[in-house]
Protein backbone atom coordinates (compact mmCIF):
# COMPACT_ATOMS: atom_id res chain seq x y z
CA UNK A 1 0.00 0.00 0.00
CA UNK A 2 1.24 3.55 -0.59
CA UNK A 3 2.11 5.27 2.43
CA UNK A 4 0.28 8.41 2.34
CA UNK A 5 -2.11 6.19 2.05
CA UNK A 6 -1.74 4.51 5.08
CA UNK A 7 -0.95 7.78 7.02
CA UNK A 8 -4.75 8.98 5.58
CA UNK A 9 -6.75 5.76 6.88
CA UNK A 10 -4.29 5.61 10.07
CA UNK A 11 -5.60 9.16 10.87
CA UNK A 12 -9.16 8.46 9.99
CA UNK A 13 -9.10 6.07 12.87
CA UNK A 14 -7.30 8.19 15.51
CA UNK A 15 -10.64 9.70 16.76
CA UNK A 16 -12.07 6.56 17.62
CA UNK A 17 -9.22 6.32 19.75
CA UNK A 18 -10.74 8.23 22.77
CA UNK A 19 -12.98 5.44 23.61
CA UNK A 20 -9.74 4.31 25.66
CA UNK A 21 -10.31 7.23 28.02
CA UNK A 22 -12.41 4.62 30.52
CA UNK A 23 -9.35 2.03 30.40
CA UNK A 24 -6.93 4.78 30.72
CA UNK A 25 -9.11 6.34 33.26
CA UNK A 26 -8.78 3.10 35.17
CA UNK A 27 -5.80 2.74 35.39
CA UNK A 28 -4.59 6.32 37.07
CA UNK A 29 -7.89 6.21 39.26
CA UNK A 30 -7.95 1.96 40.26
CA UNK A 31 -6.03 1.16 43.05
CA UNK A 32 -4.16 -1.56 41.78
CA UNK A 33 -0.63 -3.18 42.19
CA UNK A 34 1.79 -1.36 40.14
CA UNK A 35 3.12 -4.46 38.12
CA UNK A 36 -0.96 -5.10 37.30
CA UNK A 37 -0.85 -1.35 36.11
CA UNK A 38 2.05 -1.73 33.70
CA UNK A 39 0.55 -4.85 32.11
CA UNK A 40 -2.72 -2.99 31.59
CA UNK A 41 -0.56 0.29 29.96
CA UNK A 42 1.46 -2.43 27.75
CA UNK A 43 -1.07 -4.21 26.87
CA UNK A 44 -3.19 -1.32 25.71
CA UNK A 45 -0.37 0.29 23.97
CA UNK A 46 0.40 -2.86 22.01
CA UNK A 47 -3.60 -3.65 21.20
CA UNK A 48 -3.46 0.19 20.21
CA UNK A 49 -0.48 -0.39 17.66
CA UNK A 50 -2.35 -3.30 16.36
CA UNK A 51 -5.75 -1.74 15.98
CA UNK A 52 -4.11 1.32 14.25
CA UNK A 53 -2.20 -1.54 11.66
CA UNK A 54 -5.64 -2.85 10.90
CA UNK A 55 -7.45 0.38 9.88
CA UNK A 56 -4.81 1.41 8.32
CA UNK A 57 -4.90 -1.23 5.48
CA UNK A 58 -8.56 -1.22 4.77
CA UNK A 59 -9.41 -3.33 1.83
CA UNK A 60 -6.50 -5.72 2.48
CA UNK A 61 -8.64 -8.46 4.57
CA UNK A 62 -6.89 -11.61 3.70
CA UNK A 63 -3.11 -10.18 4.87
CA UNK A 64 -5.03 -8.91 7.82
CA UNK A 65 -6.58 -11.82 9.64
CA UNK A 66 -3.59 -12.52 12.12
CA UNK A 67 -3.95 -8.83 13.54
CA UNK A 68 -7.71 -9.03 14.02
CA UNK A 69 -6.86 -12.18 15.97
CA UNK A 70 -4.36 -10.12 17.97
CA UNK A 71 -6.97 -7.69 18.68
CA UNK A 72 -9.57 -9.68 19.82
CA UNK A 73 -7.92 -11.68 22.40
CA UNK A 74 -5.77 -8.74 23.70
CA UNK A 75 -9.17 -6.88 23.96
CA UNK A 76 -11.35 -9.64 25.54
CA UNK A 77 -8.29 -10.61 27.86
CA UNK A 78 -8.48 -6.83 28.82
CA UNK A 79 -11.78 -6.26 29.35
CA UNK A 80 -12.31 -9.26 31.40
CA UNK A 81 -9.31 -9.09 33.47
CA UNK A 82 -9.55 -5.45 34.41
CA UNK A 83 -13.02 -4.72 34.41
CA UNK A 84 -16.04 -2.84 32.81
CA UNK A 85 -13.70 0.64 32.01
CA UNK A 86 -12.04 -1.87 29.94
CA UNK A 87 -14.92 -2.82 27.97
CA UNK A 88 -15.50 -0.14 25.12
CA UNK A 89 -12.13 -1.85 23.48
CA UNK A 90 -14.61 -4.22 21.82
CA UNK A 91 -15.77 -1.42 20.11
CA UNK A 92 -12.18 -1.93 18.56
CA UNK A 93 -12.60 -5.84 18.12
CA UNK A 94 -15.75 -5.27 15.92
CA UNK A 95 -14.51 -1.99 13.36
CA UNK A 96 -11.53 -4.80 12.87
CA UNK A 97 -14.38 -7.40 12.35
CA UNK A 98 -15.88 -5.82 9.72
CA UNK A 99 -12.57 -4.22 7.82
CA UNK A 100 -10.61 -7.97 7.95
CA UNK A 101 -13.04 -10.98 8.38
CA UNK A 102 -15.31 -12.43 5.31
CA UNK A 103 -18.65 -11.11 4.93
CA UNK A 104 -20.35 -14.90 6.32
CA UNK A 105 -18.30 -14.25 9.66
CA UNK A 106 -18.18 -10.39 10.57
CA UNK A 107 -21.66 -10.28 11.80
CA UNK A 108 -20.92 -13.32 14.37
CA UNK A 109 -17.53 -11.55 15.39
CA UNK A 110 -19.51 -8.25 15.70
CA UNK A 111 -22.35 -9.35 17.86
CA UNK A 112 -19.75 -11.63 19.84
CA UNK A 113 -18.05 -8.03 21.00
CA UNK A 114 -21.04 -6.35 21.60
CA UNK A 115 -22.12 -9.56 24.04
CA UNK A 116 -18.83 -8.84 25.66
CA UNK A 117 -19.27 -5.16 25.88
CA UNK A 118 -22.64 -6.29 27.26
CA UNK A 119 -21.54 -8.85 29.50
CA UNK A 120 -18.16 -7.27 31.59
CA UNK A 121 -20.35 -4.00 33.04
CA UNK A 122 -23.77 -6.30 34.15
CA UNK A 123 -21.41 -9.12 35.66
CA UNK A 124 -19.56 -6.05 37.36
CA UNK A 125 -22.31 -4.74 38.71
CA UNK A 126 -21.80 -1.32 36.22
CA UNK A 127 -24.74 -0.65 34.14
CA UNK A 128 -23.44 2.82 33.23
CA UNK A 129 -21.12 1.43 30.01
CA UNK A 130 -24.55 -0.53 28.91
CA UNK A 131 -24.30 2.24 25.77
CA UNK A 132 -20.51 0.76 24.38
CA UNK A 133 -22.56 -2.44 23.32
CA UNK A 134 -24.96 -0.49 20.37
CA UNK A 135 -21.64 1.06 19.47
CA UNK A 136 -19.83 -1.80 18.48
CA UNK A 137 -22.70 -2.36 16.19
CA UNK A 138 -22.85 0.60 15.27
CA UNK A 139 -19.11 1.11 14.56
CA UNK A 140 -18.94 -2.05 12.57
CA UNK A 141 -21.80 -0.74 10.01
CA UNK A 142 -19.46 1.73 9.40
CA UNK A 143 -16.26 0.06 9.09
CA UNK A 144 -18.21 -2.31 6.78
CA UNK A 145 -19.24 0.20 4.26
CA UNK A 146 -15.92 2.46 4.50
CA UNK A 147 -14.35 -0.70 3.76
CA UNK A 148 -16.34 -2.05 0.96
CA UNK A 149 -15.84 1.78 -0.66
CA UNK A 150 -12.06 1.70 -0.26
CA UNK A 151 -11.89 -1.58 -1.87
CA UNK A 152 -14.09 -0.48 -4.56
CA UNK A 153 -12.36 2.61 -5.20
CA UNK A 154 -8.70 0.36 -4.93
CA UNK A 155 -9.95 -1.53 -8.27
CA UNK A 156 -11.05 1.15 -9.78
CA UNK A 157 -7.77 2.22 -10.10
CA UNK A 158 -6.22 -1.17 -10.75
CA UNK A 159 -8.62 -1.40 -13.37
CA UNK A 160 -7.43 2.44 -14.88
CA UNK A 161 -3.65 1.53 -14.36
CA UNK A 162 -4.72 -1.62 -16.20
CA UNK A 163 -6.16 0.10 -19.36
CA UNK A 164 -3.33 2.28 -19.30
CA UNK A 165 -1.30 -0.56 -20.06
CA UNK A 166 -3.19 -2.11 -22.54
CA UNK A 167 -2.92 1.93 -24.41
CA UNK A 168 0.42 1.62 -24.15
CA UNK A 169 0.75 -1.94 -25.39
CA UNK A 170 -1.65 -1.42 -28.14
CA UNK A 171 0.38 1.50 -29.24
CA UNK A 172 3.66 -0.22 -29.43
CA UNK A 173 1.75 -3.07 -31.78
CA UNK A 174 0.36 -0.17 -33.78
CA UNK A 175 3.57 1.33 -34.11
CA UNK A 176 5.64 -2.07 -34.46
CA UNK A 177 2.97 -2.86 -37.69
CA UNK A 178 3.29 0.82 -39.36
CA UNK A 179 7.13 -0.15 -39.08
CA UNK A 180 7.08 -3.31 -40.38
CA UNK A 181 4.49 -1.97 -42.99
CA UNK A 182 6.83 0.87 -44.34
CA UNK A 183 10.11 -0.81 -44.12
CA UNK A 184 8.69 -4.41 -45.67
CA UNK A 185 7.65 -2.80 -48.51
CA UNK A 186 10.85 -0.59 -49.06
CA UNK A 187 13.51 -3.09 -48.18
CA UNK A 188 11.85 -5.79 -50.41
CA UNK A 189 12.12 -3.30 -53.32
CA UNK A 190 15.69 -1.96 -52.54
CA UNK A 191 16.40 -6.03 -52.49
CA UNK A 192 15.24 -6.81 -55.64
CA UNK A 193 17.00 -3.70 -57.09
CA UNK A 194 20.55 -4.23 -55.35
CA UNK A 195 20.46 -8.07 -56.69
CA UNK A 196 19.16 -6.94 -60.18
CA UNK A 197 21.97 -4.48 -60.54
CA UNK A 198 24.90 -6.76 -59.60
CA UNK A 199 23.50 -9.02 -62.00
CA UNK A 200 23.72 -6.38 -64.85
CA UNK A 201 27.19 -4.47 -63.71
CA UNK A 202 28.87 -6.13 -66.22
CA UNK A 203 26.38 -7.16 -68.86
CA UNK A 204 24.71 -2.95 -69.20
CA UNK A 205 26.62 -0.82 -66.77
CA UNK A 206 24.12 2.21 -67.31
CA UNK A 207 21.10 0.02 -66.13
CA UNK A 208 23.31 -1.00 -63.50
CA UNK A 209 23.53 2.73 -62.49
CA UNK A 210 19.59 3.35 -63.02
CA UNK A 211 19.35 0.50 -60.88
CA UNK A 212 21.65 1.86 -58.32
CA UNK A 213 19.84 5.03 -58.32
CA UNK A 214 16.64 3.78 -57.43
CA UNK A 215 18.16 2.01 -54.54
CA UNK A 216 19.32 5.15 -53.22
CA UNK A 217 15.45 6.70 -53.87
CA UNK A 218 14.09 4.17 -52.23
CA UNK A 219 16.36 4.31 -49.44
CA UNK A 220 15.60 7.78 -48.56
CA UNK A 221 12.11 7.58 -48.98
CA UNK A 222 12.37 4.44 -46.21
CA UNK A 223 14.14 7.01 -44.09
CA UNK A 224 11.66 9.73 -44.72
CA UNK A 225 8.71 7.77 -43.71
CA UNK A 226 10.15 5.93 -40.77
CA UNK A 227 10.59 9.67 -39.45
CA UNK A 228 7.44 10.91 -40.62
CA UNK A 229 6.36 7.30 -38.36
CA UNK A 230 7.94 8.55 -35.42
CA UNK A 231 6.64 11.62 -35.41
CA UNK A 232 3.27 10.22 -35.69
CA UNK A 233 2.44 12.33 -38.92
CA UNK A 234 2.72 9.23 -41.37
CA UNK A 235 -0.69 8.66 -43.85
CA UNK A 236 -0.73 6.43 -46.45
CA UNK A 237 -3.51 6.79 -48.96
CA UNK A 238 -4.83 4.42 -51.39
CA UNK A 239 -3.76 6.31 -54.49
CA UNK A 240 -0.51 6.71 -53.68
CA UNK A 241 0.33 3.07 -52.24
CA UNK A 242 -1.48 2.15 -55.74
CA UNK A 243 1.63 4.26 -57.38
CA UNK A 244 4.13 3.14 -55.61
CA UNK A 245 2.71 -0.27 -56.56
CA UNK A 246 3.09 0.55 -60.13
CA UNK A 247 6.39 1.58 -59.79
CA UNK A 248 7.78 -1.15 -57.85
CA UNK A 249 6.18 -4.37 -59.92
CA UNK A 250 6.85 -2.73 -63.09
CA UNK A 251 10.26 -2.54 -62.35
CA UNK A 252 10.74 -6.23 -60.93
CA UNK A 253 9.40 -7.15 -64.77
CA UNK A 254 5.68 -7.56 -63.86
CA UNK A 255 2.98 -6.39 -65.97
CA UNK A 256 0.46 -4.12 -63.41
CA UNK A 257 -3.54 -3.62 -64.36
CA UNK A 258 -4.54 -0.85 -61.20
CA UNK A 259 -7.97 1.16 -61.23
CA UNK A 260 -7.77 4.21 -63.31
CA UNK A 261 -9.31 5.88 -60.25
CA UNK A 262 -9.81 5.49 -56.77
CA UNK A 263 -12.99 7.05 -55.17
CA UNK A 264 -12.77 8.99 -51.82
CA UNK A 265 -13.10 6.87 -49.03
CA UNK A 266 -13.12 8.14 -45.41
CA UNK A 267 -9.44 8.48 -43.70
CA UNK A 268 -9.13 5.52 -42.03
CA UNK A 269 -11.01 3.40 -44.87
CA UNK A 270 -8.20 4.67 -47.08
CA UNK A 271 -5.37 4.60 -44.97
CA UNK A 272 -6.13 0.79 -44.17
CA UNK A 273 -6.39 -0.31 -47.96
CA UNK A 274 -3.19 1.67 -48.84
CA UNK A 275 -1.13 -0.45 -46.19
CA UNK A 276 -3.43 -3.21 -48.06
CA UNK A 277 -2.26 -2.47 -51.12
CA UNK A 278 1.20 -1.88 -49.60
CA UNK A 279 1.48 -5.54 -47.71
CA UNK A 280 0.26 -7.52 -51.14
CA UNK A 281 2.73 -5.53 -53.44
CA UNK A 282 5.53 -6.97 -50.95
CA UNK A 283 4.07 -10.11 -50.78
CA UNK A 284 4.13 -10.41 -54.63
CA UNK A 285 7.77 -9.33 -54.85
CA UNK A 286 8.87 -12.04 -52.28
CA UNK A 287 6.67 -14.88 -53.12
CA UNK A 288 4.50 -14.78 -56.09
CA UNK A 289 7.00 -15.24 -59.35
CA UNK A 290 3.83 -13.52 -60.75
CA UNK A 291 3.59 -12.15 -64.52
CA UNK A 292 0.50 -10.03 -64.08
CA UNK A 293 -0.99 -8.44 -60.83
CA UNK A 294 -4.74 -7.24 -61.06
CA UNK A 295 -5.36 -4.95 -58.25
CA UNK A 296 -9.47 -3.63 -58.21
CA UNK A 297 -11.08 -1.32 -56.27
CA UNK A 298 -14.89 -0.97 -56.09
CA UNK A 299 -16.77 0.78 -53.22
CA UNK A 300 -20.81 0.84 -53.15
CA UNK A 301 -21.53 3.50 -50.69
CA UNK A 302 -22.02 0.74 -48.22
CA UNK A 303 -18.49 -0.80 -48.39
CA UNK A 304 -15.34 -0.89 -50.10
CA UNK A 305 -13.89 -3.98 -51.68
CA UNK A 306 -9.84 -4.26 -52.68
CA UNK A 307 -8.79 -7.12 -54.58
CA UNK A 308 -5.11 -8.42 -55.54
CA UNK A 309 -4.45 -11.23 -57.57
CA UNK A 310 -1.70 -12.24 -59.44
CA UNK A 311 -1.44 -15.27 -61.62
CA UNK A 312 1.44 -17.00 -59.96
CA UNK A 313 3.35 -17.49 -63.57
CA UNK A 314 6.51 -14.95 -62.67
CA UNK A 315 9.28 -15.28 -65.46
CA UNK A 316 11.93 -18.16 -64.44
CA UNK A 317 14.98 -15.26 -64.03
CA UNK A 318 16.08 -15.40 -60.64
CA UNK A 319 16.04 -12.11 -60.41
CA UNK A 320 12.79 -11.40 -59.86
CA UNK A 321 13.00 -14.14 -56.75
CA UNK A 322 13.82 -12.49 -53.70
CA UNK A 323 13.12 -15.67 -51.52
CA UNK A 324 10.63 -18.52 -50.06
CA UNK A 325 10.08 -17.65 -46.69
CA UNK A 326 6.74 -16.44 -45.85
CA UNK A 327 5.73 -12.44 -44.62
CA UNK A 328 4.18 -12.00 -41.24
CA UNK A 329 2.53 -8.71 -42.68
CA UNK A 330 -1.31 -10.49 -43.18
CA UNK A 331 -1.64 -10.75 -39.26
CA UNK A 332 -1.29 -6.95 -38.78
CA UNK A 333 -3.35 -6.21 -41.69
CA UNK A 334 -6.35 -8.30 -40.50
CA UNK A 335 -5.67 -6.02 -37.23
CA UNK A 336 -6.23 -2.80 -39.12
CA UNK A 337 -8.86 -4.65 -41.46
CA UNK A 338 -10.54 -5.99 -38.39
CA UNK A 339 -10.29 -2.31 -36.13
CA UNK A 340 -12.77 -0.81 -38.87
CA UNK A 341 -15.36 -4.37 -38.94
CA UNK A 342 -13.99 -5.27 -42.05
CA UNK A 343 -12.55 -8.74 -42.87
CA UNK A 344 -9.40 -9.61 -45.19
CA UNK A 345 -9.46 -13.05 -47.14
CA UNK A 346 -6.35 -14.39 -48.86
CA UNK A 347 -5.67 -17.99 -50.01
CA UNK A 348 -4.83 -19.45 -53.71
CA UNK A 349 -7.61 -19.43 -56.91
CA UNK A 350 -8.34 -21.79 -59.05
CA UNK A 351 -6.32 -22.71 -62.01
CA UNK A 352 -3.24 -20.94 -59.72
CA UNK A 353 -2.67 -17.38 -58.64
CA UNK A 354 -3.26 -16.32 -55.16
CA UNK A 355 -5.65 -13.59 -54.11
CA UNK A 356 -5.93 -10.51 -51.44
CA UNK A 357 -9.75 -9.56 -50.95
CA UNK A 358 -10.19 -6.63 -48.03
CA UNK A 359 -13.84 -5.59 -47.17
CA UNK A 360 -14.44 -2.62 -45.05
CA UNK A 361 -17.52 -0.66 -44.23
CA UNK A 362 -17.46 3.06 -45.29
CA UNK A 363 -18.94 6.13 -43.95
CA UNK A 364 -21.22 8.73 -46.21
CA UNK A 365 -18.46 10.50 -48.02
CA UNK A 366 -17.87 13.18 -50.98
CA UNK A 367 -18.63 11.06 -54.01
CA UNK A 368 -15.18 13.39 -55.81
CA UNK A 369 -12.74 11.06 -57.07
CA UNK A 370 -9.07 10.83 -57.17
CA UNK A 371 -6.61 10.05 -60.18
CA UNK A 372 -3.92 7.01 -59.30
CA UNK A 373 -2.01 9.05 -62.30
CA UNK A 374 -1.62 12.38 -60.60
CA UNK A 375 0.68 11.10 -57.65
CA UNK A 376 4.14 11.17 -58.34
CA UNK A 377 6.65 8.32 -57.03
CA UNK A 378 10.42 8.29 -57.60
CA UNK A 379 11.59 4.78 -58.07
Amino acid sequence: MDRSNWWGQAIWAVPWLLFQFFPIADLVTTDRPTAARWVGAIGLLVFTVVYLRVMGQLGRPRALRPEFAATAVLAVALAVGFGPGWAGLMIYVAAAAAATLPGRWVWPAVIGAALVCLAVPLASGDPGLLFLSPICLLTAFGIRGTSYLITVNRELQEAREELARNAVTEERLRFARDLHDLLGHSLSLIALKSELARRLAEADPARARQEMADVEAAARRALAEVRDAVSGYRQVTCAQALAEARSALTGAGIDVRLPDRVPALPGTVDAALGWVVREATTNVLRHSRAGTVTIGLAEDGVRAVLTVTDDGRGAEDPVTVLGTSPGSGLAGLRERVGALGGELAAGPVDGGGYRLQATVPLLPVSASTVSVSTVSVSA
